[in-house]
């Protein structure tokens, strides 16, 4: 029986567990506790109408969606909630009905709105990956921080029960030190081929809004409403779609924040598109009781070697924590630690972690103003801008130091690349 040192346990998982338990006060201006928040939605169709599900019975004050098709739904239940395809049009007329904002948009549109509903002072849910790339990542977390405003990026995954037993099991020190973390989405998903044809632009869609700050390219039905994620314009590739859920794993199991040294692999770059496979290391320093982290992230067919290497399963799991004492091998919904025979006599630590009230109403309790909610940004930032460090290590095929205070690297390349040029009337002074 491997034995768990008790003290270790108690002292770690008190300072290390969710934010939503320990947290301070989240929003600067809440609403009274039995109140309910007067929400606005931009983008009600997708992931949208899901958080609209899951948010629907506080006050719906306003609806923006740029497609009318994609938000039929939305627009038909609620008929009477006021409609906009702009966000800009809709803070202008309704900014003072407003106590937060939901934003589920595509990745380069996350960025605008949550800017100007956190500089209004609003709370804001915001869909993963948060930004489009390290500025913007940077800045919303930054800035929200400033306002006092309740956040949470949708992170969702943070609230099973799998998620904080494998956070109890790394803080009783089960499997010992955890020197190296292997997470993996398995798949090969990216590469789309460049559309020839160019067809019209479907009555129900305003493109140019749906375009927002990104770069102009004819409309076509491969881009949006989905394949927007696999071209470099609009999407971050398979690394932003789930790099943010499943590094949340690492992240709070070991107290992660920001990488200090960045590599990458995989096929040739592409300028349009976001590559079908891709291999990613970040370095974290030591922080508080633990040593460094090496920590990969791969986005690869049936999962990394390492698996191989030690004859692990992939199906059903996307973490592989490597300690000296042991290996715990997790995902969503199950985990295992090896070598079998070596815990097969354990008994699981005592659950510290405090089972979720929903994550939906983890921010909604901050928004009145309770605890920060587990994935707000000041937890969740760091967590997107690993993922986005990965994406650009690729693209620039450099690998580089990451000074995570003034926001740079050490290659010229990869800097070109930590933020966007927007279009004509798409800048932000933040100045």
């Amino acid at each position: 029986m491997k034995t768990i040192n008790r003290r270790t346990w108690i002292q770690t998982s008190a300072a290390l567990s969710s934010g939503f338990w320990l947290g301070t006060r989240a929003s600067a201006n809440p609403v009274a506790a039995n109140d309910k928040l007067n929400l606005a939605f931009i983008g009600v169709g997708g992931r949208g109408a899901a958080n609209l599900g899951g948010l629907s019975q506080q006050n719906l004050v306003a609806f923006c969606d740029v497609d009318g098709t994609r938000a039929k739904k939305a627009f038909e239940k609620y008929p009477n909630v006021p409609r906009y395809t702009d966000f800009r049009k809709m803070f202008d007329e309704r900014a003072n009905q407003i106590d937060g904002v939901v934003i589920s948009t595509p990745d380069h549109t996350h960025f605008h709105p949550a800017y100007q509903a956190i500089q209004l002072g609003k709370n804001v849910y915001l869909e993963k990956p948060m930004a489009h790339n390290l500025w913007e990542t940077r800045t919303l977390t930054d800035l929200a921080r400033e306002k006092g405003v309740a956040t949470q990026l949708g992170v969702q995954r943070h609230t099973l029960a799998n998620m904080h037993r494998t956070v109890e099991l790394i803080h009783s020190g089960a499997i010992g030190d955890v020197q190296e973390v292997y997470c993996w989405i398995d798949g090969s998903r990216g590469m789309p081929g460049v559309p020839k044809d160019k067809p019209p632009v479907p009555s129900n869609l305003d493109y140019e809004l749906w375009t927002g700050p990104a770069a102009s390219r004819p409309y076509h039905p491969s881009i949006t409403p989905y394949g927007w994620r696999f071209w470099w314009d609009y999407g971050t590739g398979e690394t932003g779609n789930w790099a943010c859920h499943i590094l949340d794993i690492p992240f709070w199991a070991l107290d992660l924040k920001y990488p200090t040294r960045v590599s990458a692999s995989g096929p040739q770059v592409d300028p349009l598109m976001t590559p079908k496979s891709m291999s990613t290391t970040f370095q974290f320093p030591a922080r508080g009781t633990r040593g460094p982290v090496t920590l990969h992230w791969d986005h690869v067919a049936q999962g990394p070697a390492v698996l191989k290497q030690h004859n692990l399963p992939h199906k059903g799991y996307n973490t592989l924590f490597i300690g000296k004492d042991g290996m715990l091998l997790t995902g969503f919904s199950k985990l295992k630690l090896y070598p079998e025979a070596d815990f097969a006599q354990m008994e699981a630590p005592d659950r510290t972690i405090e089972p979720s009230p929903g994550f939906y109403q983890e921010w909604i309790t901050a928004c009145q103003g309770g605890p920060q909610a587990t994935c707000h940004f000041d937890y969740s930032g760091p967590l997107a801008e690993t993922a986005m460090l990965g994406n650009l290590a690729y693209r620039s095929q450099a690998d580089f130091d990451w000074d995570s205070k003034n926001l740079k690297t050490s290659s010229e390349q990869a800097n070109q690349l930590l933020k966007t040029r927007y279009r004509p009337g798409w800048e932000i002074d933040t100045a």
